[in-house]
């Protein structure tokens, strides 16, 4: 899908950087399109916690080790080796004098191998804290720490943890596609502007926040972002897809446009040239919820 060519005379929205939220995809690059052939790279300045690998909660920490359970400890160490040792060693002895005394030893060191295995287990039990109103405890659970409050605030509903919303695929219409080509000139006016009240009917809460930021340090020192002659060459969608009650759009602009920044109180050029028009491409992700008007939600450069 390709946009119509247009010509604006408008500021652009920000001097470079990738920010802003693309719901679950934040950090996932954008496919490469015709209008933007490179990958680009992810978000790097956004409010979307980035989750990174999933780590299990009931992984052991480093360096910890496991309770041992039944066969493991105790058995497994020396006292049960220096038995087995013990007792094959007197079943030999006892089967090389042969007769009555080897049929002695050997049922000997059987009662003895019996007898301390006995005692283990109860020394074993003993030492084994149980649990209050139930069954022992899970012997490959982690030492015990205190807690310093037992008290919990219970959870509504299930107490389940809520899952990621499902990211889905969905298709844009034409309207949808004109939108988008009029919100690349509605959000730079703004910007040029300076008004506040446009951003917020235009972007989303966090969008708001990064314009008005660069806003405010362009005021601090004194200069004004001025972008002129400002021409769509190219458009197509690079993707889109619904996450719940949000649907999200991320579409690859190249356009051209003179770039300058000018003194606020005299209008002298500070930085840039009025004569000499440069090239930029860039990802804009739009957002709608519950079928509402789109909004512009982030800003990569590609």
């Amino acid at each position: 899908m390709v946009f119509s060519m247009i010509a604006v005379d408008h500021a652009e929205a920000r001097r470079g950087g990738s920010f802003g939220s693309r719901g679950t995809r934040t950090f996932q690059s954008a496919p490469a399109t015709r209008t933007a052939p490179q990958q680009t790279a992810p978000i790097n300045r956004s409010m979307t916690p980035n989750q990174g690998p999933t780590t299990r909660q009931n992984q052991a920490l480093p360096g910890a080790q496991p309770r041992p359970g039944f066969g493991g400890g105790l058995f497994s160490g020396g006292l049960m080796r220096g038995l087995l040792i013990g007792g094959l060693f007197g079943m030999l002895l006892g089967h090389g004098f042969g007769g009555i005394g080897g049929m002695m030893s050997m049922l000997f060191q059987f009662l003895l191998i019996g007898g301390l295995i006995w005692l283990a287990l109860r020394m074993f039990r003993r030492q084994e804290p149980a649990m209050a109103g139930g069954p022992r405890a899970n012997r490959y659970e982690a030492p015990r720490q205190p807690a310093p409050n037992t008290f919990n605030v219970p959870r509504m509903g299930s107490g389940a943890a809520p899952s990621a919303p499902v990211s889905r695929d969905i298709e844009l219409n034409q309207t949808d596609l004109d939108r988008f080509e009029r919100m690349l000139s509605a959000v730079q006016d703004a910007f040029s502007r300076e008004d506040h009240g446009a951003l917020r009917r235009l972007t989303t809460p966090e969008m708001v926040s990064y314009l008005s930021e660069e806003l405010a340090d362009n005021a601090q020192k004194g200069v004004r972002n001025e972008v002129s002659d400002v021409r769509l060459l190219q458009a197509d969608i690079a993707e889109a897809w619904n996450e719940g009650a949000d649907d999200y759009a991320t579409a690859a602009l190249r356009y051209t446009s003179r770039d300058t920044l000018r003194d606020r109180a005299t209008g002298q050029m500070t930085l840039g040239s009025d004569e000499t028009a440069s090239e930029t491409t860039e990802l804009w992700t739009f957002r709608r919820t519950n079928g509402g008007e789109w909004k512009l939600s982030a800003i990569q450069e590609a």
